[in-house]
């Protein structure tokens, strides 16, 4: 264990007893102190990760009872909360994907079609990895994808004129376009990141506010688009160009990958199809609702009847072959799911105790314009991401958002949405996200080049974000 988990490790507890202890930091919240407690706590944890960040989750559920903010009913109530059971649907969904190789026809396919010229290639990459990121993952699309893109740029160092500056570049244009693409992807859809389900979830939880698959898609979409092409153009037309290189074997790779899959199989077919029906019915859910107001349709259940299709439809009856088993879920991130309900009972704990008041009182008060408040928030959020979990990041701060958003009398979720949002772009560490870490570990990037096109990329995010918190959020949720 290095010394600053050690450090992490005491760091924890101590500050806990420190604020615990205390006079009360919010006269007349006497839950104040307790709640404050626990939150430090699991910050220092989750931020020098000391233990697993899934397991700094589940303080909530012993510490709030003991400290009577909650009882343990209502603690635990947060981690099965609506909003786990449709991340747990859409893992299984992906799961299915991944077992039956399904993604990764899909992402070859895709790059097959937009051609094998370099820049083509990179931004086959790019769609490819953004595709599945809506779906899977973005840690499971981007060791996808790792694979393929090292089978390419293997070709160029083997070459006649060797790896060159051309190549190098071009590189560096596949492994960062393939992390950023994973990162900016899973902003399209409610099950994309986890972030996106931590913020849907408190608004549930706490506020009675809900935002459908198909709504968060109206928005989340076109951003995840906007913000590939410009992170395509930033890498392959002004960081790291390839002019004049000129290969064709990638063509060549490519199909060399597709024919290794060999035909489309059944249970291909079969897993396409519940895919297609499970995605036909989030988009379509509002217009089911009006047409068959009885079967009171929401995101959730559709969610668990995909799983339950997946565990339960033979694809050959007699043999009694399913798609998925249970043994299969040996690889479900069931530590999300566990995050997810740390984060909702955290935000429960703050808004019980009175925090969100507070903090919404203070702000009322304060001088700052809402646009500068927003500002301000979105950038806080999009740097603090770079250096500890989205997730985690959007557990803590999003009850504190939506508190700010009531301070400042403006709707909740024009405020929510776009600081959520800005967890999900960070471009400039290895330590960010899963795939920016993966891409790193590859060897092909060095910490000062990703650093480089990273901060440009964080900085658009931010201008973005503030032309959605400005223009979009409120001609969509109004």
């Amino acid at each position: 264990m290095g010394l600053e988990r050690k450090f992490g490790l005491l760091l924890g507890p101590l500050a806990f007893l420190g604020i615990f202890l205390l006079p009360d930091l919010m006269p007349g919240k006497e839950l104040a102190n307790p709640v404050i407690a626990v939150a430090a706590w699991m910050v220092i944890w989750w931020i020098t990760e000391t233990v697993s960040i899934s397991v700094t989750a589940l303080l909530p559920l012993l510490l709030f009872p003991i400290l009577k903010v909650m009882p343990m009913a209502d603690v635990g109530a947060n981690y099965g909360s609506p909003i786990v059971f449709l991340f747990f649907g859409g893992f299984i969904l992906a799961l299915a994907l991944e077992k039956v190789n399904l993604h990764k026809r899909i992402a070859l396919t895709i790059i097959k079609i937009t051609g094998t010229t370099p820049n083509k290639v990179v931004l086959g990459f790019m769609i490819a990895t953004a595709a599945l990121s809506m779906w899977i993952s973005n840690t499971a699309s981007t060791v996808v994808m790792l694979p393929i893109a090292i089978s390419v740029i293997s070709l160029l160092i083997d070459d006649a004129d060797g790896f060159t500056k051309g190549d190098k570049n071009f590189a560096l244009s596949v492994m960062l376009g393939i992390a950023f693409s994973a990162n900016a992807g899973g902003i399209a859809t409610v099950i994309g990141t986890p972030p996106n389900s931590v913020m849907i979830g408190l608004l549930e939880n706490e506020y009675n506010i809900e935002i459908s698959f198909l709504k968060w898609m109206t928005l989340g979409l076109p951003f995840s688009l906007i913000m590939v092409t410009i992170c395509y153009l930033v890498l392959v037309k002004w960081m790291f160009p390839n002019n004049q290189l000129q290969f064709q074997a990638s063509r060549e790779v490519i199909r060399d990958e597709l024919q290794k899959l060999g035909p489309t199989t059944g249970k291909e077919k079969m897993v396409l199809a519940i895919f297609g029906v499970t995605v036909f019915l989030w988009v379509f859910r509002t217009l089911i609702n009006e047409i068959f107001p009885g079967l009171r349709l929401s995101d959730t259940i559709i969610s668990m009847m995909c799983a339950i299709a997946l565990f339960s439809l033979p694809y050959n009856f007699r043999k009694g072959d399913f798609i998925i088993t249970w043994r299969d879920t040996k690889k479900l991130a069931w530590g999300i799911l566990i995050l997810f309900g740390g984060g909702l009972a955290l935000a429960r704990g703050m808004s019980v105790s009175g925090i969100v008041d507070v903090v919404a009182s203070a702000i009322a008060g304060a001088e700052l314009s809402i646009l500068i408040t927003a500002s301000l928030l979105i950038l806080l959020m999009l740097f603090m991401t770079e250096l500890m979990s989205n997730v985690a990041l959007v557990a803590v701060l999003a009850p504190v958002v939506a508190g700010i958003a009531i301070g400042l009398d403006i709707p909740i979720l024009y405020l929510l949405i776009p600081v959520t949002m800005a967890s999900s772009c960070a471009f400039m560490l290895p330590m960010a996200t899963p795939p920016n870490a993966i891409v790193f570990a590859s060897g092909y990037i060095k910490v000062h080049q990703m650093a480089r096109a990273g901060i440009i990329l964080n900085l658009i995010s931010v201008a973005l974000l503030i032309l959605v918190f400005q223009f979009v959020v409120p001609a969509l949720f109004n």
